[in-house]
Formats: structure tokens, C-alpha cells, sequence
């Protein structure tokens, strides 16, 4: 254990929102500030220590809310600045945190400082985003490619010249190289941290600084077909210039100025896709002075069997600098939920969230996660998403009632409802001591409880049996051993105990005595506590943190 005692962010589990999908409160079938306020009891219940929520801004919704056209309002489908001040203090009443998205690489098109930006070549706006003449034939600046698989220029009609769009044509990106760009978006972080929120997750944290020359990015050898399916064209090029310029560094330092400034402990939270361990470690900061906690996706990546979650789980514990906190996920808005069928299956759901709750680092939970949400099949007609993220971002099942207590009986939700949310919800899953819910609810209070949950270090352990993975948690409290069969077989591992199953996805298994070896069943994980020679166990004592039994 390290000597200095933690932050808050260090043993805090993360709830993520998606706003429009969580609760309505007035019945126009989107979810608003005031239905999370509405269920801020509900994630005390559960025992969650902070929320981030998606976007809320006003915005043309092209992109579904991360097309921000006011950085430093609330969208009127989602309410008011009244009603997010509402929400804040609540959540603070029940000492949850609110993270909110800093989305700083673009804005919307309908951004006041774009409409003045492309209105002329001499606009004093017009160096706020990145406009480029064409090569001599007319065609773009470079042969970059946007994050859509597009080409990421769109001209201009009025002034001839093109505009950079990493994603779609309606969010052109802002030119952080410009001094002012910056100043302006540093005040939008001071309005947010100056009303109280305690901290951003940064959207596509290493899209923000390019190459200022736009060199064309070096072709990458031919994809898989499954590489293409998953990734499209972006693929087949090295992004060498277009992303993660080495002056992301210097910038993130003075971010984390600019948050270090404020009191409470603010923290930032940054979106990086990095496949290379060391490259996505980096923003740490050599001096861990750039982004607290850099989301990694390596888990989420990882095809669910025991080698690829053994690899990504200690490529990313090799990569941390010394002392630094890491982060984990399962899945969020942007990837298919981590119980439907093409992902790990909710035969696995069990293992999947013992295992991000047991795991050295910040753990983020998708909203739903805890009941096993699914992806859910949505036809054209209800489309909404031009990527087709619509299938993981439907609607909260609450209840049984009708639209699952998500919206007013006789509203359409914004996107379907899942088959299953008669059966599958909330008021279903706290009633039964078998379900998702009830474990995810033990599980967030055994880390409380446990030092060595939320601050013991992670030791290697193995070889296990193929289908198995295992590793160590272990400070001066106690030690712990996590075991989990990632298959449908029975399996034994050895050197997993002595011990006492501290918790496990069968409740029929707690407090058990195991030996030496662990018989596991079918999709089964347990978290065995070693047993002290000349003691019946490990302290359990809390640790500070507010009780929610």
C-alpha cells in the first residue's frame, strides 16, 4: 500500500447516466436532470460513491448530445440550470460526487462561435477552428480520416476553404493552438467547477491537438475483415497526425493546474482508446501531473475468455507508472452491453461484475449493468444514432409497469424498451437475494468495508486452468484471493486457498471453507479471504466511508 491515503477518486465506484435513457420526469418519452434527481435514493441504495452523465448541453442532437452548441447551459429537453443545481446538491446531500463531460475536440456547427467563424476568412473567430484552402485540384487539405470512417473535411461554400471534423460534418473541430480557443474552454470548466461538480470526463481526450502541419497519415497494412468490422476504414492508416500529438501533454498539464486550483479534490477522467499500454499510461503525465485517471478500455476490448482478460488486466497493472490509480470498464454508451449474447452473456454477468469490482483501480458501472441490460434489436424506423449505438443506450428498466417505469404509461419512449423489462428491472432484482442487483449491491459494500478492496495492491496469480482467471488483492488487512470461470464447465484451482469464501456469485457458497484447491462451478466467481494463522479471519473494519447496508 502506498503511504499517502487515498482520494476519493481512488475508491469511489462510478455510476455513468446517459441522460435522455435514465428517468423521465414529464412524459415526452426522454429522460431529463429531474429523473436523476428522482432516483438519486436508488444509487445511495445501491451504494454507488459518484456520477458522470453524458452530455446535457443544448444541442441540434445530430451526434445525440455531444454536438454541443452552449458549453454552459442546459438543453430544455433535459431541463434547466435550476434543475441541474437541484440535482448536484442532492447528489451531494447523499455524498455522491457528480462527474459531468467536458467535450472538448469540437463543438456543433450551430455553435456561435462557429457561425461566426465560418461567416468570412477575416472573422475574428475564424482561426477558433482549423480551416485549410484545397490542394490545387480541389480536393481536401490531407488524406486523413474521420473517427465515422468519412473524410473529415467539408468545404465551405462561402469563403472556399475547407473545415477539420474528426467526427461527423456537424462538429467541426476547435484549434486548441490558439491561445484564445483555449482560454475559452479552460472558462468553461471554471463555470461547471465554480457551480459545484467535482470533475469532467474528457470525450475523446487525445483527438484535441494534431499535427500542425496535417501531414498525411502513413497507410497501415491491409485489416482483417473482422478489424474492418468493428473499427471501418479508420483501420487502415497509422493515425500518426490526426490525433495525440506530443503537445497533449504540456495542455493536460495545464488542466490539471486549472483543476488543482479548486477545492474538493476535482478530478478529470479522460477518454483514450490507446491499444499500446505505455502510449495510453503516458497521460499520466511523467510526474502524474496530466489526467488523474485515464479511462482504459483494454477490458472492454478484450474478448471475454480467460487468456484475453488475464492480458489486459496485467498489460494495464505493468504499464501504471508508480502510484498511479487505473480505471475500469465493462462496457458504456458507446459499446455493446457486457450481458448481451455477442458480448459475454448474462450466464457471465455475475463473473464480469465481481471481477470490475474486485479489480485494483476506479470502476465505472454502466447504467443497467447492475440488472443485466442487453442490447436491445432496434429497427430503422426507431433509429436515432447515426453510428447504431441505440441498441445499448435504451431506456432504464425500473418495474414492471408499463414502459417500465422509465416514462408515463402513455408516452413512446425515445427508444424502445427491452422485451425482457417486465422481468428484467429493478423493483424484480432488489427482491431476490439471487439477483444481479443484490450481488452488485454486496459487492459495492464489501469494497467499502475491505481496505484491501479499495486500496490493496493487485499481485499476479497463475497459471490457472484455461477458462480461469485469478489474481490477488493484499495490503496489511488482509489478502484476498479472486477466482473466475469464464465457461460453462466446472473447474479446479489450485493454491487458491485456505480460506473463507468471502463472497461469491452463488450465495449458497458464503462463508464456506475451502481448501487448498477451488472447485468453481459453471460461470462461477469467488472471493476467498485467507485465513491468518492463530485468527478465524481478516479485519473487516470500515474504513470512514458512509454505511448503506
Amino acid at each position: 500500500m502506498h503511504p499517502t491515503l487515498p482520494r476519493w477518486w481512488q475508491t469511489a465506484v462510478v455510476y455513468e447516466i446517459y441522460p435522455r435513457s435514465f428517468a423521465d420526469t414529464n412524459g415526452d418519452g426522454a429522460g431529463d436532470l429531474s429523473g436523476i434527481t428522482s432516483k438519486l435514493d436508488y444509487l445511495a441504495w445501491l451504494g454507488v460513491d459518484a456520477i458522470w452523465i453524458a452530455p446535457f448541453y443544448p444541442s441540434p442532437m445530430v451526434d445525440l448530445g455531444y454536438d454541443i452548441a452552449d458549453y454552459t447551459d442546459v438543453d430544455s429537453l433535459f431541463g434547466t440550470l435550476a434543475d441541474f443545481d437541484e440535482l448536484l446538491a442532492g447528489a451531494h446531500e447523499r455524498g455522491i460526487r457528480v462527474v459531468i463531460d467536458y467535450v472538448p475536440n469540437h463543438t456543433s456547427d450551430r455553435h456561435t462561435w462557429f457561425v461566426e467563424s465560418r461567416s468570412s476568412r477575416e472573422n475574428r473567430k475564424r482561426d477558433w477552428y482549423i480551416w485549410r484552402d484545397p490542394k490545387p485540384d480541389g480536393s481536401p487539405p490531407n488524406r486523413w480520416l474521420s473517427m465515422f470512417g468519412a473524410p473529415p473535411w467539408t468545404r465551405d461554400e462561402v469563403t472556399g476553404q475547407y473545415y477539420l471534423h474528426s467526427f461527423l460534418r456537424e462538429q467541426p473541430d476547435l484549434n486548441w493552438r490558439n491561445p484564445a480557443v483555449q482560454g475559452a474552454m479552460f472558462d468553461v470548466a471554471r463555470f461547471w467547477l465554480d457551480r459545484g461538480v467535482d470533475g469532467f470526463r474528457i470525450d475523446v481526450a487525445p483527438m484535441v491537438m494534431k499535427d500542425p502541419e496535417l501531414r498525411d497519415n502513413p497507410r497501415a497494412p491491409a485489416p482483417t475483415a473482422d478489424e474492418l468490422r468493428r473499427l471501418d476504414p479508420w483501420i487502415t492508416h497509422f493515425h500518426l497526425y490526426n490525433h495525440a500529438h506530443p503537445d497533449m501533454h504540456e495542455l493536460y498539464r495545464s488542466f490539471r493546474t486549472l483543476l488543482d486550483a479548486y477545492p474538493g479534490d476535482r478530478v478529470s477522467i479522460g477518454e483514450l482508446h490507446h491499444p499500446d499500454y505505455d502510449t495510453w499510461a503516458a497521460y499520466y503525465g511523467e510526474r502524474q501531473d496530466e489526467i488523474h485517471v485515464p479511462f482504459n478500455f483494454h477490458l472492454a476490448y478484450a474478448d471475454w475468455r480467460a487468456d484475453a482478460v488475464r492480458a489486459a488486466i496485467e498489460g494495464v497493472q505493468r504499464a501504471l507508472p508508480p502510484g498511479a490509480w487505473a480505471s475500469w470498464v465493462l462496457g458504456n454508451h458507446d459499446y455493446p452491453r457486457f450481458a448481451s449474447p455477442h458480448r459475454a452473456g448474462r450466464a457471465q454477468a455475475k463473473v464480469g461484475m465481481l471481477l470490475l469490482l474486485s479489480l485494483r483501480g476506479t470502476p465505472t458501472i454502466y447504467y443497467g449493468e447492475e440488472i443485466g441490460m442487453v442490447d436491445v434489436p432496434i429497427g430503422p424506423a426507431d433509429a436515432r444514432d447515426p453510428l447504431g449505438r441505440d441498441p445499448q443506450r435504451t431506456p432504464m428498466q425500473w418495474d414492471a409497469s408499463p414502459n417500465a417505469g422509465f416514462t408515463s404509461a402513455d408516452a413512446r419512449p425515445w427508444l424502445p424498451l427491452a422485451p425482457d423489462a417486465d422481468r428484467v428491472n429493478v423493483a424484480a432484482h432488489a427482491e431476490d437475494p439471487a439477483s444481479l442487483l443484490t450481488l452488485t449491491r454486496r459487492l459495492l459494500r464489501l469494497r467499502r468495508e475491505h481496505p484491501v478492496l479499495h486500496v490493496g495492491d493487485f499481485e499476479p496469480f497463475g497459471p490457472s486452468p484455461d477458462g480461469t482467471y485469478a489474481f490477488r488483492r493484499v495490503s496489511p488487512d488482509g489478502r484476498l484471493t479472486v477466482v473466475l470461470n469464464l465457461t460453462d464447465a466446472p473447474r479446479r484451482v489450485s493454491g487458491a486457498g485456505p480460506g473463507r469464501v468471502l463472497i461469491g456469485t452463488d450465495r449458497d457458497r458464503e462463508s464456506a471453507m475451502v481448501g487448498d484447491v477451488v472447485e468453481l462451478r459453471p460461470n462461477e466467481a469467488l472471493v476467498v479471504e485467507a485465513i491468518r494463522r492463530g485468527t478465524r479471519r481478516t479485519s473487516t473494519r470500515a474504513t470512514g466511508a458512509r454505511s448503506r447496508a
